[in-house]
Parts: structure tokens; sequence; C-alpha cells
């Protein structure tokens, strides 16, 4: 019990330490290529965030367990939105001059995108798969 809670506490401030440095230096990185932090959270901070997700997604995807797949990326998304930025609210408001009413619809469209394209059987197809990706790809176009 003395080690698992060792290893708990030695997780929570590594953890801690690897969220510190990814807002300082995205934040750094903003300055120096004269880019909006906001940018730099949407694409680079949030893509780092989210290797976990896609790692654990492209393993179920291989394993032939799409459910895990799809809950993984939509519980993911509903704890973001509701845990974490409920608690990080908690903690201290929140306000970004940043967030543009482009960045708030593109996530409500292309949340409301997956309805359409799920809509035989839950299942995803490859061609799909690709509109999300370019669509991610425009997205990025419009934040440069």
């Amino acid at each position: 019990m003395l080690i698992s809670s060792l290893q708990i506490a030695a997780g929570l401030l590594i953890l801690y330490l690897g969220a510190e440095a990814l807002v300082r230096s995205g934040t750094s990185l903003a300055v120096r290529l004269n880019i909006s932090p906001l940018v730099i959270g949407l694409t680079l901070v949030a893509g780092g965030t989210s290797l976990p997700e896609l790692a654990t997604s492209i393993v179920a995807a291989l394993r032939k367990n799409p459910e895990i797949a799809l809950g993984n990326i939509i519980g993911s998304n509903i704890f973001n939105i509701l845990c974490v930025m409920g608690t990080a609210s908690f903690v201290s408001p929140l306000q970004c001059q940043g967030i543009h009413w482009l960045d708030l619809g593109m996530m409500l469209a292309f949340s409301l995108l997956l309805l359409p394209l799920m809509r035989s059987e839950y299942r995803l197809h490859r061609g799909e798969g690709l509109l999300l990706l370019l669509c991610y790809g425009i997205y990025l176009a419009i934040l440069f």
C-alpha cells in the first residue's frame, strides 16, 4: 500500500511538472513564432495531450475493438469539457480573450458531424475517417 501511494504521488508530481513544462514551452513557442497562444493551445498542446487517446484508439482499432476506440474518444471529450474545464475554472476562473465563436462553432459542428457519419450501425468507414482528417486540415488552415 505504501509503495502504491508513493507511486501515485510520484506520478502526480511528474504529471504536474510535465503540464507546467508544456504550458511554458507552448507559450514560449507562441511568442517566438509570433503566433497567438490560443493557436498553440488549439493545435500543438491539444495534439500533444491527445496522443494517448490516438494511440489507444489505434491499438483498439487494430485489435478489432472499435467500441473501445470510439468510447475512448467520446468519453475523453465529455470528460475534458465537463470535468477538466469545470475543475480548472473552479480552481481559478477561466477567461480567454482569443477564443472566437468560430472555434466553438467548429467544435460543435465537428461533434455534430459524427451523427450522420455514425448512422450505419455506429460504424466509421475509411472514407469518413479521411473526411474527418480533411476537416481538421481545413480548420488548421483557417487558424493559420
